[in-house]
């Protein structure tokens, strides 16, 4: 490629936000040209984050005509609702776009009414999303115009149990995924159940019924095994631990017989994952561990097989900053440009 990739990434002062300037930054085919705050409009990156204190890069306001004429790929680091503001005018005026947020992640428009509590605001590019999980959508992906980022906590969820469910080794009935998530899951943002003296030596969980982000692992679940939506049912409970980024989630499977081996799941997965470079399967009994993986794009899968209950137990860890958002999306806009995969992610 001749020419630089030319990127925008709006709502950029947040924790994704962030993480897009870091590993951009270091992206040598792709150039920040735009990133946009109304709260900081005007004042350089610096003095947001200093450690980004020499770059020219200087917050402005959401200018969608500006982006259109200047980039070729916007990154939509904005909460729910706000992202399908900009994704319309984007997409139709030739820019690729990339949203983190939830707009586009769910395909039914009663699921995202229910979970989201309004009405979906762009329900017309439902059908031109393709969910942003390279590891199953890989080919859907090099043609895209508009990218679903997976959320952080369906992403450590999927890839470690999709592969089992689609090679017939585990059931869908029965669920169970436990999840751990550090504090900058929660945003970028003042608010009283995050702030330090709360989050501190604390372990808890929250949303143990209708998480929002519920309805998109049971989805993305019942494409693996090959049912319908409604026919996937979970339990998912979440918890918010005292660490900066991570997560670990515990998922626990019935397997489909009784005679299952350790020895067959661990063939389902390096076979799954062979090629793929941001996938780690650990041997049996070596369970994964949020300190191999933060700061990077690797999800990292460990297994087990319990005996006494019948239960395959799994752990899967990831930075949710990274593979669970902004090296996501970075490897989305890779694959989209036919670059190499892994370019500013290693």
């Amino acid at each position: 490629m001749t020419k630089k990739i030319k990127a925008a990434i709006i709502g950029a002062s947040g924790y994704s936000g962030e993480e897009l300037i870091r590993i951009l930054s270091n992206h040598n085919e792709c150039q920040i040209k735009i990133i946009t705050s109304r709260q900081y409009d005007g004042i350089k990156i610096g003095e947001v984050f200093p450690r980004f204190a020499e770059s020219k890069l200087t917050f402005s306001a959401p200018d969608v005509n500006k982006i259109i004429a200047e980039c070729n790929v916007a990154f939509l680091a904005l909460p729910h609702g706000l992202a399908s503001e900009y994704a319309a005018k984007l997409v139709n005026g030739g820019v690729t776009t990339i949203d983190i947020s939830a707009d586009f992640r769910l395909r039914s428009l009663n699921k995202y009414k229910e979970y989201y509590n309004q009405d979906h605001p762009a329900p017309e590019l439902l059908k031109d999303a393709v969910y942003g999980l390279p590891e199953r959508y890989r080919e859907s992906i090099k043609n895209a115009k508009l990218i679903a980022c997976p959320g952080c906590y369906p992403t450590s969820s999927i890839l470690p149990t999709a592969p089992l469910l689609e090679k017939g080794l585990a059931s869908k009935d029965k669920i169970i995924i436990s999840s751990m998530s550090g504090v900058t899951g929660a945003g970028r943002k003042v608010a009283l159940p995050f702030i330090f003296p709360e989050t501190n030596e604390s372990l808890r969980a929250y949303g143990i019924t209708g998480h929002r982000h519920l309805p998109e692992i049971e989805q993305e679940l019942a494409a693996a095994f090959g049912c319908d939506a409604k026919e996937v049912a979970i339990n998912f409970i979440p918890h918010l631990v005292p660490v900066n980024r991570g997560i670990n989630s515990t998922i626990i499977l019935e397997p489909t017989s009784l005679n299952i081996t350790v020895k067959e799941i661990y063939k389902v997965y390096q076979e799954y994952y062979a090629n793929e470079p941001f996938v780690r399967i650990k041997e049996h009994g070596n369970l994964a561990d949020t300190k191999n993986v933060t700061l990077s794009n690797m999800c990292e899968i460990g297994f087990t097989y319990d005996k006494h209950t019948n239960k395959i137990i799994i752990t899967s860890c990831i930075d949710n900053l990274t593979k669970g958002a902004s090296g996501q999306a970075v490897q989305c806009m890779n694959i989209i440009f036919g670059l190499e995969e892994t370019l500013g992610l290693k």
